[in-house]
């Protein structure tokens, strides 16, 4: 994901890179990564997975990666159609694969694309990797990429075109109980937001009582000017569908399919923050299951309350799943959570999936005997009550490399010892500034890598107290959400 910095180079961030189509992201910059690709790889004999997104021409930019590829030797299996990056993640897995790009820019709007990289766990890669890919990258822009025709690709058998679903839904499988989910009558609203996981949830879902009933599931490029995020913001349509049309829950996905939000049966949107905690006590109270639990620090303390509750560690990790993935390894980790909504889970991938995220939290309905709300309400008498709030402000693209540098030089220089009159009792700097509060509360900024955005989140017993933590902060920094284009 790439930095709002320099239009000339390529900078990677912690997925990947992305940048504004036919300004940024171009034919030969995507060859020059596909370039990068292979000059990482170079001495390893295994296949290199490639996917792509409903984005404007993904499958025409996955090609282009696929015949670079390919020019450099390397074994291609090209997924010949719109997958979840989920999915793809899966076909490394389940293939033997050295890694994957994926043609994708998640949940960005319709005028970027990008580049999201794979380890060969499935999962995202380190810091050092998209190091190395920014350089080789950067050089081949120089150098110029090898290439070779498509159908010539095809013909020498170093470009296979392959399926990822079957193997995706066979794993899903393995992780949820497909059967009783189809046998439950549940009525299941699935908001794609016109990205890659349409379709996905009714075909697993098919063949019983439960019934799927599809929302933006078409392929749109545009998004129909939808943000394809799955936060409450941006799905007014699934919201009104829901409080109208008698449905047990909705699943969002975002534009990739790997973040997941949900709605609940009054049509009341349950936030990321609510739903990492409804899927680590589903595991822990529940399945019954023991293990580590991970989360980025911009994620829910609910995760610490039940971490103590069930006596297994929790670990607090900076901002995306390089991080997160890298101590899901380590530890073996049970669950893991980031706050925009990205869940991953012992048995499958140290990343995020939307789509089994989702899946768990209809068949958690289904076991507990209760609709959502009444889970919700549950969750909050063993965790006691949390407030939660994110803004957005968002900032021009240029200059915005300079204003982020004079931001944290600002906070560095002047970090404040109270918040909204409570005393700050510790600071986290390594991702932004995290402000730990005398009350067990917490207010955060960060500058955003992928974005010209400034975030601002907190979460406290109360939401009045969160409101008056984040308007605190956000008169420190000098900004104001309505005023600079923040959504709420």
């Amino acid at each position: 994901m790439s930095e709002i910095a320099d239009n000339t180079a390529i900078t990677f961030g912690t997925d990947g890179w992305r940048a504004v189509v036919a300004d940024d992201f171009t034919y030969e910059r995507v060859r020059a990564v596909a370039q990068g690709v292979a000059a990482f790889l170079t001495g390893d004999d295994r296949p290199v997975v490639v996917g792509h997104d409903a984005r404007f021409s993904a499958e025409l930019f996955a090609r282009e990666v696929a015949r670079v590829l390919a020019a450099n030797d390397k074994k291609v299996l090209l997924i010949d159609h719109v997958a979840a990056t989920p999915a793809v993640s899966w076909t490394v897995v389940d293939r033997g694969a050295a890694g994957a790009v994926v043609v994708t820019a998640s949940h960005n709007p319709a005028e970027f694309n990008g580049l999201k990289y794979k380890s060969d766990t499935g999962g995202s890669a380190a810091r050092s990797v998209f190091d190395t890919l920014g350089v080789e990258s950067n050089r081949a822009l120089t150098t110029g990429a090898k290439t070779m025709s498509f159908a010539d690709a095809q013909d020498a058998g170093r470009v296979q075109l392959v399926d990822a679903k079957p193997a995706y839904f066979t794993q899903v499988g393995r992780m949820v109980d497909l059967p009783r989910l189809r046998d439950a009558g549940l009525k299941i609203l699935h908001e794609a937001m016109y990205g890659a996981g349409a379709g996905d949830i009714a075909a697993l879902l098919d063949g019983g009582k439960s019934t799927v009933d599809q929302l933006h599931c078409e392929r749109n490029p545009s998004f129909a000017g939808m943000h394809p995020e799955p936060i409450g913001r941006y799905m007014p349509e699934a919201l009104a569908v829901m409080a109208r049309e008698g449905h047990d829950l909705c699943i969002a996905n975002d534009g990739d399919a790997d973040r997941v939000g949900i709605i609940d049966e009054h049509g009341t949107f349950i936030n990321q923050q609510q739903v990492a905690g409804l899927l680590a006590m589903y595991l822990l109270e529940k399945k019954g299951e023991r293990g580590d639990l991970v989360r980025s620090l911009t994620s829910t303390s609910m995760l610490d309350t039940l971490g103590e509750r069930f006596g297994v560690p929790v670990h607090e990790t900076p901002v995306g799943f390089p991080f997160i993935g890298k101590k899901m390894v380590e530890t073996n980790a049970l669950f893991a959570a980031e706050e925009s909504g990205g869940f991953a889970f012992r048995g499958h991938l140290p990343e995020r999936d939307g789509i089994l995220a989702g899946l768990f939290i209809a068949e958690m309905c289904v076991v507990y005997g209760k609709p959502l709300s009444g889970v919700l309400e549950h969750l909050v008498e063993l965790v006691g009550p949390r407030g939660y709030a994110r803004d957005d402000i968002r900032f021009e693209r240029d200059g915005y490399a300079e204003r982020k540098v004079a931001v944290y030089e600002q906070m560095a220089k002047a970090a404040p010892s109270e918040i909204a009159g409570v005393k700050v009792v510790r600071t986290r700097t390594d991702d932004g500034f995290k402000f730990f509060l005398a009350d067990g509360s917490w207010v955060l900024m960060r500058m955003s890598g992928t974005e010209p955005l400034m975030r601002v989140y907190s979460e406290a017993d109360t939401q009045d107290r969160v409101d008056a933590l984040m308007k605190g902060l956000e008169s420190l920094l000098g900004v104001a959400p309505e005023l600079a284009g923040a959504v709420h």
